[in-house]
């Protein structure tokens, strides 16, 4: 009797290629494989395992997550989609999955040299990082006003608001307060401010400090 291989969706993100996002998916049997096909498709540095995990059928739930985010993939016939990953990782979550984001990272690490990694590295250095509230000095559960007061957030995780109820990223809720679509560029850091200052002023602070140390 044959069994039936273990089931993976993966969310996968490229210093290369900021802000978008990759959802795929593959059987723990190929997982080595698939990273290493990945890396051999042009990209200059190795991707990163932002999320992985055992689901039951990984192409129903692939298939779901690329029509709930159709409207924001980059190209139909490529899985690439102009999102954070932590929307993408908030629904497998629901799923209560089994989380294989080690495993995955681990045979990303194993097929890149270390000039691959060295590389990524100093890609991702040379851009200022992603906004991260704790390292700011905001506190979870810290409330986050709007310009003018029109609004509020609650800090909910390093990278994530409570914003009408619900979890979401500080670009999405801005999206919303502004009224945009959900695939709308925009740079939530000046429009929210926490003890007096904007959240742009506060971050500028912080990394100009760490660069002159």
């Amino acid at each position: 009797m044959s069994t039936v291989p273990l089931q993976i969706v993966y969310v996968l993100t490229n210093p290369a290629m900021p802000g978008l996002v990759k959802i795929g998916k593959t059987t723990q049997e190929e997982v080595d494989l698939r990273m290493k096909q990945l890396f051999s498709t042009g990209v200059p540095v190795p991707f990163e395992c932002a999320f992985a995990c055992r689901v039951p059928d990984a192409s129903v739930v692939e298939k779901a997550l690329h029509h709930a985010f159709g409207q924001i993939r980059i190209n139909p016939t490529r899985e690439f989609f102009r999102i954070e990953p932590e929307r993408v990782i908030a629904i497998l979550r629901l799923l209560h999955v089994e989380d294989v984001t080690e495993q995955l990272e681990k045979s990303i690490e194993s097929d890149a040299t270390q000039a691959d990694l060295q590389a990524a590295a100093q890609l991702k250095k040379s851009r200022r990082p992603r906004m991260d509230f704790v390292e700011l000095g905001v506190p979870i559960g810290s409330v986050l006003f709007y310009r003018d007061g029109i609004a509020q957030a609650t800090v909910a995780s390093s990278k994530s608001v409570i914003f009408e109820g619900s979890e979401c990223s500080l670009t999405m809720a801005t999206r919303k307060v502004q009224g945009k679509p959900e695939d709308y560029p925009l740079q939530p850091a000046p429009y929210w401010t926490y003890s007096g200052n904007t959240l742009k002023e506060i971050y500028d602070n912080v990394y100009i400090v760490e660069s002159e140390e």
